[in-house]
């Protein structure tokens, strides 16, 4: 059955010079709408480590959980909804609610410093960022809805890197950019601001006597993502065939079906009744715990413990560090699947959890050792984990999934990916509290069983409905 995969018609999937244009102004303004909502989701960690004492490890662990439980279940509403209504109409709401959600933040925690306090800013931000992460969990869904019906099963390891480059380039805007507008916008004048954040503050007038301005953090994502939502309303198209060219045959677990869309009851049958997806769904779990269990608390435990003593950088340019090293770990991992394995995604998943696993196990030991070592090997694992969830999160869901069940598929996985992500926050925001050296162990047993599922899944590649002759 594979070898009929594979020997597939060279005109699916090398395509005009016109349709490729078309589908790069298709995906790349979605991409980074998809990235600027990143923006806007993650702030919430550049924000805490910006008031300090005004959220606590334990308010920061509670409100991040409490938005990634609401974003793990709203794929229930949210995938069906975009697999019967199409990706363009999912990004739409979800980058304008996002962007209200952020203003509202942005206006509380301002209320919060002018005023002195007065604000239970665990209660309200558990309500607004659970709120922002029911609009973000459109994101993912709709990208991979749309991108769906644009690339053959055979193109779509490499755009499992680009998934991965576009989550890197979300985080990179996060934390360096998020971390550039708090310096900008503090009350104390720095003398080490660049060119932009000098610009920043004067279009935004920060008063020298006044408070950190700290709620710009929330406001900079809300304005870039009401501007991409204008660009994605002229911009973006479900299908090929809404922009001038022909739908094809995509070879994916939808090839050989009708157009016809599928019920809701259809749609939740072929994916629960999928053991790939639902392998793929405890891999993505553990990516959950594996990925924010490190580009959260990396950042706190160098302010905390190491006091930034070492060096400033990884402070400043943690996002930097993230992107290139999803950039490489998805580019990576989307090579060696499309090129090396036969686009099967199962062989990469498993060599980058042996890597995870291997990191996990070292950091038990190098806790305390000079930051260069430590830093290097979150590096290589936010390489490892961010190839894994562009490679399962955002290409498998197309394969096994297929284009008329895709984002119910993506919905899935992504909230395996947050209920993973939810367990690590609650978990580590105590566990930290009480002692930094219960860290690293808290990840090994989820890299070791990421590892085991997905071996599980080493042949596995869809195959298309067969046509009744």
């Amino acid at each position: 059955m594979i070898v009929e995969n594979i020997m597939l018609s060279a005109e699916l999937i090398h395509h005009l010079p016109a349709y490729r244009f078309r589908r790069f102004l298709n995906w790349f303004p979605m991409g980074l709408t998809y990235a600027f909502l990143y923006m806007g989701r993650y702030n919430l960690t550049v924000s805490k480590n910006a008031l300090g004492d005004l959220m606590t490890k334990e308010d920061f662990g509670i409100i991040f959980a409490a938005g990634t439980i609401v974003y793990a279940f709203s794929f229930l509403i949210n995938g069906p909804l975009t697999d019967r209504f199409g990706g363009k109409k999912a990004i739409l709401i979800g980058a304008l609610g996002s962007a209200l959600m952020n203003l509202i933040m942005g206006l509380t925690v301002r209320t919060m410093l002018l005023t002195g306090g007065g604000v239970d800013l665990r209660t309200v931000f558990s309500i607004l960022y659970s709120l922002n992460m029911y609009f973000q969990s459109f994101g993912a869904v709709a990208i991979v809805k749309v991108n769906a019906s644009w690339f053959h099963v055979r193109e779509r390891g490499i755009f499992g890197g680009i998934f991965g480059i576009l989550i890197s380039l979300g985080v990179y805007f996060a934390f360096d950019w998020g971390v550039a507008v708090v310096e900008a916008t503090r009350a104390e004048v720095s003398l080490h601001l660049s060119f932009i954040q000098q610009l920043i503050r004067t279009m935004v007038r920060v008063e020298a006597n006044g408070p950190d301005e700290t709620w710009w953090v929330f406001f900079a994502p809300a304005l870039f993502l009401v501007l991409f939502f204008i660009i994605e309303l002229l911009l973006l198209r479900d299908r090929p065939s809404q922009a001038g060219f022909k739908d094809f045959d995509t070879g994916d677990a939808s090839s050989g079906e009708s157009d016809a869309p599928l019920s809701i009851l259809d749609i939740f049958k072929r994916i629960l009744t999928s053991k790939v997806i639902l392998i793929i769904a405890s891999i993505e779990f553990c990516s959950g715990v594996m990925r924010n269990g490190i580009m959260h608390w990396y950042p706190i435990y160098i302010k905390e413990v190491q006091q930034y003593s070492a060096d400033h950088f990884m402070r400043e340019h943690w996002g930097l560090i993230l992107m290139l090293a999803g950039v490489f770990g998805g580019m990576f991992a989307g090579f060696l699947s499309d090129k090396v394995f036969g686009s099967r995604r199962g062989p990469v998943a498993a060599l980058l959890y042996g890597i995870l696993l291997i990191c996990s196990l070292m950091m038990v030991f190098i806790l305390q050792s000079p930051w260069r070592l430590l830093g290097g090997v979150v590096t290589l694992m936010s390489f490892s984990v961010i190839g894994v969830h562009g490679m399962l999160s955002g290409t498998s869901t197309m394969d096994f999934g297929g284009r008329k069940a895709a984002a119910t598929a993506v919905g899935m996985i992504d909230g395996f990916v947050y209920l993973g992500t939810a367990v690590q926050s609650f978990a580590l925001g105590f566990l930290t509290t009480a002692n930094w050296a219960y860290w690293p162990p808290f990840l090994v047993p989820f890299a070791l069983f990421g590892l085991i599922q997905a071996l599980r899944i080493w042949h596995a590649f869809p195959q298309p409905v067969k046509k009744k002759i």
